[in-house]
């Protein structure tokens, strides 16, 4: 007779996403130091590490029924902290855009307040992001990494191409989350 597997629930792994995110918050501050004294190789070693550690709390939280609020919130925090950080201190240093940073930080401020707004009037929020703002998230990786592996040793890889990208998704995201989150409340507050 086999013993049964414990559920999700009762699993001893099923804190491991919400620990790989918080990995990824506390990776902020030495990416931060690394990118202000322009050590580029280890800042894209590091963004890497936390652009996998992305992938890989999502997969094991969904594949395992891991997922919890907790780790939602983990999740979005450690991806703005991650990505607003890298485009403002880039941009400081002017290797990237400031036009770039500043929709980066526009569409992450929007989403924040109205996540802060929904709280207020409406009550607990349940992140779930969108398609959309998924693959705007992974354009940011994606640029950051090509980015900084361009200043480490390959500076061809610049692409205002793919600035152009991340632009075009985070607008169309941020655009989206304000339709979808508006006529949620609007709905929330007419319903019957």
């Amino acid at each position: 007779m086999t013993a049964a597997m414990p559920s999700a629930s009762h699993s001893p792994w099923r804190h491991l996403p919400n620990a790989i995110s918080m990995l990824r918050v506390l990776l902020v501050a030495p990416i931060c130091w690394l990118l202000w004294n322009e050590k580029w190789p280890s800042a894209l070693a590091l963004v890497a590490v936390a652009g996998a550690s992305d992938g890989l709390d999502g997969f094991l939280a969904r594949h395992y029924g891991w997922q919890s609020r907790l780790g939602g919130m983990l999740d979005a925090i450690a991806d703005k902290l991650l990505l607003v950080s890298c485009f403002v201190i880039l941009a400081w240093r002017q290797e990237t855009p400031l036009w770039l940073a500043a929709i980066v930080c526009g569409r992450d401020l929007v989403i924040a307040a109205g996540a802060l707004g929904w709280r207020v009037l409406i009550g607990p929020i349940d992140p779930h992001p969108s398609l959309l703002s998924k693959a705007c998230t992974l354009a940011q990786i994606i640029y950051l990494l090509t980015l900084l592996l361009a200043l480490a040793c390959w500076p061809m890889l610049r692409s205002t191409a793919l600035a152009w990208l991340v632009a075009v998704l985070c607008v169309a995201s941020g655009a989206h989350y304000v339709w979808q989150w508006s006529r949620r409340a609007w709905h929330t507050r007419h319903a019957p």
